[in-house]
């Protein structure tokens, strides 16, 4: 397989009808990467700050429907949740769960980040009649991503040479998310590397 036929498959992979758990494993996949060579200096002392790399860590199976986050993001305690529905209960529930911590929602819809949140918006404002409610709960969506800005950070992901990782990661996560274990499979993988020659 070469590298455009791969990176073609997973752009198919990201579509809005391919199923739910595909999609948050191929978006996790992707934001890995995508955030592992962006870092923070942080520290508890103004001349002793120390440079940590931002980690995705999946939390848990998909569709678990255990009341979990489905990533965290390490050293900043980011959240993300995956979703496929614009229902103003999902969201403003999973923000209810984590006492209203900011929340960053990864959404399998081709409609563009503001108008997602526009339609969150729109349901919330007819549902609660004191407008202080509805802008607190919103203030709590930290970022929107959508199936358009995942395919910019994979292909800005590909532009850093991480192409193979993500290829990899989504076969791991697949596997495991399966119940599939091959022990000559999973060599294979480790020894994974995407053809560059020419089609």
């Amino acid at each position: 397989m070469t590298e455009a036929q791969v990176i073609e498959f997973i752009k198919q992979i990201l579509a809005p009808t391919v199923d739910a758990r595909i999609f948050e494993i191929v978006s996790y996949s992707i934001l890995k990467y995508y955030y592992s060579d962006r870092s923070i200096y942080w520290g508890y002392e103004v001349d002793q700050l120390q440079q940590e790399n931002l980690k995705l860590f999946k939390t848990g199976r998909t569709n678990a429907n255990d009341g979990g986050i489905d990533f965290v993001m390490k050293p900043l305690g980011r959240f993300f949740q995956v979703t496929e529905t614009v229902d103003m209960n999902k969201y403003f529930l999973d923000i209810d769960k984590i006492e209203k911590y900011p929340i960053t929602f990864v959404v399998k819809s081709s409609d563009s980040d503001i108008e997602i949140k526009s339609k969150i918006e729109v349901q919330a404002r007819k549902q609660y009649s004191i407008n202080a409610i509805v802008s607190r709960y919103m203030e709590c969506i930290e970022e929107i991503i959508n199936v358009a800005i995942l395919i910019e950070r994979f292909e800005e992901a590909i532009a850093k040479g991480y192409l193979n990782r993500i290829l990899k990661e989504i076969i791991k996560q697949s596997r495991l998310e399966f119940n599939y274990e091959d022990e000559e499979e999973d060599l294979e993988i480790e020894q994974l590397d995407i053809s560059l020659e020419d089609e």
